[in-house]
């Protein structure tokens, strides 16, 4: 299993948003993200929102800073990828 990291370029509620994510299991994602303490309501289906200060605490714990293309393209190999569409019930 990779953990993967996105840089935090996502502005919203005063601070900037990264993405984490697993190329290989949604079970690992959360185990990981329970043992730093990242609230479940930080979970959006296929990936966490991590504000920029847990960044490095993550990244310092085997999470692999990829940029946003890398993220989605191991995302989606994965088959864990949720579409835009899959997330607002559209076909």
């Amino acid at each position: 299993m990779t953990l993967l990291i996105d840089p935090p370029l996502w502005d919203k509620h005063g601070t900037q948003w990264g993405h984490l994510v697993s190329d290989r299991s949604l079970d690992e994602l959360h185990a990981f993200a329970r043992s730093h303490g990242l609230p479940e309501r930080a979970f959006d289906r296929d990936h966490y929102d991590v504000p920029v200060e847990r960044h490095p605490e993550l990244i310092a714990s085997g999470a692999v800073l990829v940029d946003g293309r890398e993220l989605v393209r191991r995302l989606r190999a994965s088959g864990l990828r949720v579409t835009a569409a899959q997330r607002h019930g559209r076909r």
